[in-house]
């Protein structure tokens, strides 16, 4: 009698699991890159937050707005890492438009723009003003708060 029995997978068996797997994780990753587009525009909107209850509190204080790296310095660095006149935090870049404002001009108003700008992927800006309303400009029609 022969007994000749073989134990494993068939190549086709094989090839099977991999185009399984294969389908699985094409359906993932636009998932997984959708929530972390997420995670950030979240991060962001939530920087701005902070730093539109940190002008307040500084207007107050001094009788002008602040500049970037005054009030990310009075955050504790939370708003990112100062680079030159920006704050950069992940993708997003905060920037004052104008760049440099005065004494006098932080005197009326201020406008903090975060720019999400990743070649190849979707870009996202948002806009805060001396009114503490966060607007968000691209993509166009989004959500606006604050």
């Amino acid at each position: 009698m022969n007994t000749n029995q073989q134990k494993g997978f068939s190549l086709i068996e094989l090839l099977l699991v991999v185009v399984i797997i294969g389908v699985i994780a094409a359906m993932a990753v636009p998932a997984y890159q959708k929530g972390m587009w997420a995670a950030e525009n979240g991060a962001a909107f939530s920087t701005m937050r902070t730093m539109a209850s940190t002008q307040v509190t500084f207007y107050s204080q001094n009788g002008r707005f602040g500049r970037l790296n005054e009030l990310n310095r009075i955050i504790g660095g939370g708003a990112g890492t100062d680079v030159g006149d920006s704050v950069v935090k992940g993708r997003y870049v905060f920037t004052m438009a104008p760049a440099v404002p005065t004494d006098n001009e932080l005197k009326q108003s201020y406008s903090i723009i975060a720019r999400r700008d990743v070649s190849g992927d979707v870009l996202y800006q948002y806009e805060l003003d001396q009114t503490g309303r966060i607007r968000q400009v691209w993509p166009a029609g989004g959500n606006t708060g604050n």
